[in-house]
C-alpha cells in the first residue's frame, strides 16, 4: 500500500454516514483537521498508511475493503454500457470507477435492472421467433450491433450472389491457374498492382491473420495458417480489388444501416468470392453431383478445406443449375452460434438450430471424424445432419489450439441424392430420426434429459411430490 496512492474518498464518506458521525467528529477520532478529511471524502487528498492504520483500529474497518471494493461492480457496469442501446454513451473506466465507488447501491440496482432487461429482450425474441414461424409476423426488435444485422440479413437471404459468380468464373478466365491457383493469384497481384505476397512467421505477426502494408506494397500473411487458408486470403485480398464494382452493389442491395455493418458485409461478401474462384461454380457443381455431394472427395479435388467445401456446398442455387439447397451452422465448444447461412437461407423458423442434441455438439468428443445423423423436429419435419470439427489458426505449444464444429444439414427427402444418406440406419418414418427442438425455450418436448432451459410457452410445473427428468418441468 505504501507504494499506491489510495483515493477512496467515497469509500470514507459511506462510512463515516453509516457511524452517524460528522466530519468533525470523525477527524478528531482520526486525529486530522476537518478540512484534511473534506479533501479526502472528495479524493483531493489519497488515503496514508497512518490514516488506513487508524481507521482500522478506530473504526475497525478492513484496509482491504479501501482497494478495490467495487471492481465487480466495474466489470459488470461495463457490460451495461457494451450494449447496443448504450453505446454512445459508454464512459472511461475512469468515471465507471467513480461511479461504481460513489453510488454502489444505485449501480447495484443498475446491474440489476439492465440484467432483467436482457432477459426480457431474450424472451421477447423467441416468442418472436416463435409468432413467426406459426406465420404470425411481429415488429419486435431490439438494439443491434451490426454484427448483428449483417448476420440476420445473410441468414435470412440464399447464399447465393449471382453477379460474384459471375465475376469469379471471368476472373478464372483472366489467370488461366492450371493446378496453381495460388501461384496465379501472386503472379496477378504482382503484374497488376505491385502486390507482393509473403508469409511471416508468429513472432513477427502475433496478433494478424493478413495484413496489408500500403505504403511498401506487401502482403503479409501468419504462418500459423493452413495452405487452404493462405489460399483464401489471397483470393480475397485479389476479389476484393478486382470485384470492387459488384461488391459495391451487392452491399448497396442489403441496404444496411451503418457504414460500420457496410465494412463487415464487405468483408463476407469478399469471403464468398474467394470460394467461388477456388471451386468455379459450373465444375463444382458437377463434381458435387458426380461425388453425390461427398465433402472429403469435393475437397481433395479442389485442393480446399473440409469447412471451405462445406461452406460452399449452400452456394448452389443458381437458377437452372441448382444443386441440394443445403444449410451451415458453425458453433464453438461453449454452444455459441456465430455463422449461419443455407442455399435457400437458414430455416431458422424450421430447425432453429439452438438444440443441444444436434449431433454438431457431440462432433466435439470426435474430433476429426463426421458424423451423420437424421434429426425430427416437434412437428414432424425430418433434416440430414452432417457434423464435423474444424482446426482453427495453428498456435504454438503453450497455446490451446481453436476448435469449432460445423453442421451441414438439408431436408431428409434428398438423403437418396447424398453419400451421407447412406449412413442413417434406417428410412425417415421408422424410429431412427433423433427428436430435436428448435431451441429450449421454444421446445415444448415433455422428460427431455438435454433440456437447459424451461419454454416461454409453458408455467413451471412446481410439485414437491412428483420431479420429472429434465431438469425443468413444466405444465
Amino acid at each position: 500500500m505504501a507504494d499506491q496512492k489510495i483515493f477512496a474518498g467515497p469509500r470514507i464518506r459511506r462510512i463515516r454516514v453509516a457511524k452517524g458521525l460528522t466530519q468533525t467528529a470523525m477527524a478528531e477520532g482520526l486525529g486530522i483537521s476537518p478540512s484534511y478529511l473534506n479533501l479526502i471524502e472528495r479524493n483531493q487528498r489519497p488515503l496514508t498508511v497512518q490514516l488506513i492504520l487508524k481507521l482500522a483500529s478506530v473504526y475497525k474497518v478492513d484496509p482491504h475493503e479501501l482497494q478495490g471494493e467495487a471492481r465487480g461492480s466495474i466489470s459488470a457496469l461495463k457490460e451495461v454500457f457494451g450494449d447496443p442501446l448504450l453505446a454512445g454513451e459508454l464512459p472511461g473506466d475512469q468515471e465507471l470507477i467513480e461511479l461504481a465507488e460513489a453510488a454502489p447501491n444505485a449501480s447495484a440496482a443498475m446491474i440489476k435492472l439492465f440484467r432483467a432487461y436482457r432477459e426480457q429482450a431474450e424472451r421477447l425474441s423467441d416468442l418472436n421467433e416463435l409468432l413467426a414461424r406459426e406465420g404470425r409476423a411481429t415488429a419486435l426488435s431490439g438494439a443491434r450491433l451490426p454484427i448483428d444485422e449483417v448476420h440476420e440479413i445473410f441468414e435470412r437471404r440464399p447464399n447465393h450472389f449471382a453477379a460474384l459468380e459471375e465475376e469469379a468464373e471471368a476472373f478464372t478466365s483472366v489467370l488461366d491457374p492450371g493446378d496453381d491457383l495460388y501461384g496465379a493469384l501472386k503472379a496477378w497481384l504482382k503484374r497488376e498492382y505491385g502486390i507482393v505476397v509473403k508469409v511471416l512467421p508468429v513472432a513477427t505477426m502475433p496478433n494478424w491473420r493478413r495484413r496489408y502494408d500500403r505504403h511498401s506494397q506487401r502482403l503479409f500473411l501468419s504462418e500459423r495458417l493452413s495452405p487452404f487458408d493462405q489460399l483464401r486470403e489471397v483470393a480475397m485480398e485479389a476479389c476484393l480489388i478486382r470485384m470492387t464494382v459488384a461488391v459495391a452493389g451487392e452491399i448497396q442491395a442489403l441496404k444496411l444501416g451503418t457504414d460500420e455493418a457496410r465494412r463487415l458485409a464487405r468483408f463476407e461478401l469478399g469471403r464468398y468470392a474467394a470460394h467461388a474462384l477456388m471451386m468455379p461454380y459450373q465444375a463444382f457443381h458437377a463434381a458435387a453431383v458426380r461425388a453425390r455431394y461427398d465433402i472429403d472427395v469435393l475437397r481433395s479435388r479442389f485442393g480446399v478445406s473440409f469447412e471451405q467445401a462445406a461452406n460452399r456446398l449452400t452456394m448452389l442455387q443458381r437458377p437452372g443449375l441448382s444443386g441440394v439447397p443445403f444449410f451451415m451452422l458453425e458453433v464453438d465448444n461453449a454452444g455459441n452460434r456465430f455463422r449461419k447461412a443455407g442455399g435457400q437461407g437458414f430455416p431458422q423458423n424450421r430447425f432453429g438450430g439452438g438444440c443441444p442434441k444436434l449431433p454438431v455438439h457431440a462432433a466435439f468428443a470426435l474430433p476429426g471424424q463426421i458424423l451423420v445423423e437424421a434429426v425430427e423436429m416437434p412437428d414432424g419435419a425430418e433434416f440430414l445432419c452432417i457434423a464435423r470439427t474444424l482446426e482453427g489458426p495453428q498456435g504454438s505449444f503453450s497455446e490451446r489450439p481453436r476448435r469449432t464444429a460445423l453442421l451441414l444439414g438439408c431436408d431428409i427427402g434428398f438423403r437418396d441424392e447424398i453419400v451421407y444418406g447412406a449412413g442413417l440406419p434406417a428410412k425417415a418414418g421408422q424410429g431412427a430420426a433423433t427428436p430435436v427442438g428448435p431451441a429450449c425455450r421454444l421446445c415444448e418436448r415433455i422428460g427431455c434429459l438435454a433440456r437447459a432451459e424451461p419454454p416461454v410457452t409453458r408455467p413451471l410445473g412446481l410439485d414437491e411430490m412428483v420431479t420429472g427428468l429434465s431438469a425443468f418441468d413444466f405444465q
